[in-house]
């Protein structure tokens, strides 16, 4: 008989969650602590830079797990054609972009509530993503996201397309 680990609390997901947004698309890591410490709440690592085809997914699974987001910021580069707002499941949800380079998602729940997400560029090897999202989540984790997406091998698919 298999032994079952005990559910978290209502709203929260068990520390260390991988959840797949839809199979064969995005990843999405969340760590639930108290304390909030770390600069990142999470890691998301979308499969394209199309924002209609990954921002439901994201959005739908946050808003299952913190209840209802009202804002996302992204950073405009690294997407195509941000939207400036998007309706998921009845729910508007506006988007913010700014040119900052700096590799996160910015996620706010209510009137200030604020998620930090790290944003693993997609065509990042699985191994160099599942080390980002592991590094992103670390309890007390103090690095920046451009620091960890360097030292995780993460940056180097984007470096190296002549695209970007």
């Amino acid at each position: 008989m298999a032994v079952s680990e005990p559910s978290p609390p209502a709203g929260l997901l068990a520390d260390g969650m991988y959840e797949s947004l839809r199979p064969g698309t995005a990843l999405l890591r969340l760590t639930t602590t108290h304390d909030r410490e770390g600069i990142f709440d999470g890691a998301w690592w979308p499969r394209s830079r199309n924002p209609d085809a990954e921002l439901p997914g994201l959005i739908a699974a946050l808003t299952d797990r913190l209840g209802p987001v009202a804002r996302v910021g992204l950073d405009q580069d690294a997407w195509d054609e941000l939207p400036t707002r998007m309706t998921v499941d009845g729910l508007v949800v506006h988007i913010d972009s700014s040119v900052v380079g700096d590799g996160t998602a910015l996620v706010t729940r209510g009137d200030r509530d604020l998620f930090s997400l790290l944003v693993i560029p997609p065509d990042t090897p699985p191994p160099a993503a599942r080390a980002a999202m592991a590094e992103a989540v670390r309890t007390g984790n103090l690095r920046q996201a451009r620091q960890i997406l360097v030292e995780t091998g993460s940056d180097r698919a984007r470096a190296s397309d002549p695209s970007t």
